[in-house]
């Protein structure tokens, strides 16, 4: 009786539920006006309507109620405290393979897998379509990336408070979506919230020459590379930056104050001071900043998200193929106001978490057209790894 509730309260909420809001703030509301159901029930419930929202455009045909029990079945390994919602014939053929699930799906309802995600003609180059679509059945993983000089401090938490990881390149620790890092470490201090994808812009930042440094001599102190992180949102990759190449000078900017509000509170965790910040619409053609140039301008652009939809599923439902052009135009007037910021000889760091061509080798090519020359691109594919899917592409300013 008690996971028949959990069904009926997802299936209202579901069918009330526009889009509008992010899922997890319009659930949040929702539980802060009905105390009734405890964390078990919130928990259970959300996880119902994050299997409606995984099958994203495919299945659309059937009732919500039908949809909802297609989600919960192909979406988990075990539906043993769902059995109450299913007849023998389901139960009988779920099996711990996901490609099994599908293909029951497939015998009952015609189900394409490739209709979760239809989008196949404008992803960028290297995307398994099909993989990439089934993806969005499993939720991806926590990743962290620990700070430098707190690897033994990190560790000993986890490991005292019986908290599972496993190691996933320099730095990263992957765990189950549910750990509750933030009651055992102190973030943004020890450890960052931090896609895996998006650990791996290190590897590009890496790649940058400050202006003036040759072979450094013996503990010579590493040059000063000036930072313009134009759309920093949280601060995330300035964080990085400042852990991966150690003497920079910062500054961020985004369009709300509200965000850089959030964002020095986060920098202040972090330890990070030598900072400038102020609030601009980089898309508004009279941006004007006073005569500034950075070695490296870091944009991490404003982008329909489709390689992070695995978090946001209700983003995939709700998605039209007519907003993928909006964003692509978005993002040009956003790098035409960036780039005239890079000094000489400087770099561009252009990033988005989007899939489509559109937003990530559209504008690659347009940044090319405006005088700079490619360093390094890669399509960083996080599906394999339950992680998110981003784009990256590296550019250095070439003389006039």
């Amino acid at each position: 009786m008690r996971f028949q509730s959990y069904f009926n309260t997802a299936l209202q909420l579901i069918t009330a539920y526009k889009g509008n809001m992010p899922l997890a703030h319009y659930l949040r509301n929702y539980f802060a006006q009905h105390k009734k159901h405890g964390s078990r029930d919130r928990k259970q419930i959300a996880h119902l309507c994050y299997c409606y929202y995984r099958l994203g455009q495919a299945l659309k045909q059937l009732s919500t109620e039908e949809r909802m029990k297609a989600g919960l079945f192909v979406c988990n390994t075990s539906i043993a405290e769902w059995a109450v919602l299913f007849d023998g014939d389901w139960l009988a053929n779920h099996r711990p393979l996901l490609t099994e699930r599908i293909a029951f799906l497939q015998n009952l309802y015609d189900f394409d897998p490739g209709q979760i995600f239809p989008w196949q003609t404008h992803l960028s180059q290297g995307i398994a379509w099909q993989v990439f679509a089934q993806s969005h059945l499993v939720q991806p993983k926590l990743f962290i990336r620990i700070r430098p000089g707190k690897n033994n401090t990190v560790v000993e938490k986890l490991e005292t408070n019986n908290i599972p990881y496993s190691p996933l390149g320099e730095n990263c620790l992957a765990l189950a979506n549910t750990s509750q890092v933030d009651k055992v470490l102190v973030l943004d201090k020890e450890a960052v919230v931090q896609d895996y994808s998006s650990q791996q812009i290190a590897l590009f930042l890496r790649l940058i020459h400050p202006a003036g440094s040759g072979k450094l001599a013996h503990n010579a102190q590493q040059p000063l590379t000036t930072i313009w992180d134009c759309c920093a949102a949280s601060g995330g990759k300035s964080i990085l930056a400042a852990d991966t190449i150690g003497n920079v000078q910062l500054t961020v900017s985004d369009i709300r104050a509200s965000i850089i509000n959030n964002l020095e509170k986060r920098f202040a965790l972090a330890g990070i001071k030598n900072y400038k910040s102020f609030v601009t619409d980089l898309s508004n053609a009279r941006f004007t900043i006073n005569d500034a140039r950075f070695h490296l301008v870091l944009c991490d652009a404003p982008c329909s998200g489709s390689g992070t939809w695995g978090r946001t599923p209700e983003q995939l439902y709700f998605f039209t193929e007519d907003k993928i052009r909006a964003f692509g135009s978005l993002q040009q007037k956003i790098i035409s106001n960036a780039l005239p910021q890079v000094a000489e000889g400087g770099y561009f760091l252009y990033i988005t978490c989007s899939v489509f061509a559109e937003e990530n080798e559209a504008a690659l090519n347009y940044i090319i057209q405006q005088g700079y020359a490619l360093v390094k691109k890669e399509l960083l594919a996080g599906y394999g790894q339950q992680a998110d899917t981003m784009f990256a592409a590296l550019l250095q300013k070439q003389p006039i």
